[in-house]
């Protein structure tokens, strides 16, 4: 299915366009099954989304009590960490919301044994979704992402293993970069959602977005480009980001 790219002004009309977005599908979802599933994603970006979801405006216009909260990738650290996508969330959304633990499904990244840990976070997947690992990969409502300015998303950082893998739903992606392993969905699961929404802020990400939504197909070295979902795909971008674009005709 195409994707939709809409450019806005500044990072703040990204939140607001992204709230809206989120509220509707959520409201769609929990009439047409009964809950919203949604898998958070890490970064700056997110938390002036999060922060504004659970202002007034807001925060009423979702049933939070169907809302099932997973997390498209982690960092390997205690939730406390300061750079865990989990503790994030749980500070500006989930903790002002009241969000009970039995709806908040985190990777628990500070296993020492982590790669028993991504095979229990696809377990947990696979319970709440009702299927199996050799079927149809999960439907997830919504998923969030973000892209880095080398064009990675999620935790798939350019040619690392984790982007050929067809196979799993959650694994540990070792990332040279960093000289660190961290948890991602895969391609697969990403690719499963009815929803995927990405919010790319800033003038450090004009070049790979260019080369992601314009440039020629190279997943290995623009891995966001492997994102592209049977179900809806829509790009939120501010001026900034969009600045290297070229006018479609």
């Amino acid at each position: 299915m195409p994707s939709t790219i809409r450019i806005l002004a500044d990072k703040e009309a990204i939140f607001r366009a992204a709230a809206n977005e989120f509220t509707c599908l959520a409201e769609d979802a929990i009439e047409a099954r009964g809950k919203f599933s949604v898998a958070l994603s890490g970064g700056s970006t997110p938390r002036g989304l999060f922060e504004l979801l659970t202002t007034d405006a807001y925060k009423k216009q979702v049933d939070w009590t169907r809302v099932e909260f997973f997390w498209g990738d982690e960092r390997s650290v205690p939730p406390d960490d300061k750079d865990s996508n989990y503790g994030m969330a749980r500070e500006t959304l989930l903790a002002p919301l009241a969000i009970p633990d039995t709806q908040i499904h985190r990777i628990q990244a500070e296993r020492a044994d982590r790669e028993q840990a991504a095979k229990d976070y696809e377990a947990e997947i696979g319970k709440l979704f009702g299927v199996k690992q050799d079927g149809s990969a999960p439907a997830f409502d919504l998923i969030l992402l973000g892209m880095g300015p080398c064009g990675h998303t999620a935790s798939l950082f350019p040619h690392t293993t984790a982007l050929k893998e067809s196979r799993r739903w959650v694994v540990v992606n070792h990332v040279p970069k960093f000289d660190t392993d961290r948890f991602t969905f895969t391609p697969r699961l990403l690719n499963g959602a009815v929803n995927v929404l990405f919010l790319v802020s800033g003038a450090d990400k004009a070049d790979a977005l260019a080369a992601v939504l314009q440039g020629k197909p190279n997943p290995e070295e623009y891995p966001s480009q492997l994102i592209k979902p049977a179900g809806n795909l829509v790009w939120l971008i501010d001026k900034a980001a969009g600045a290297q674009l070229k006018k479609r005709t």
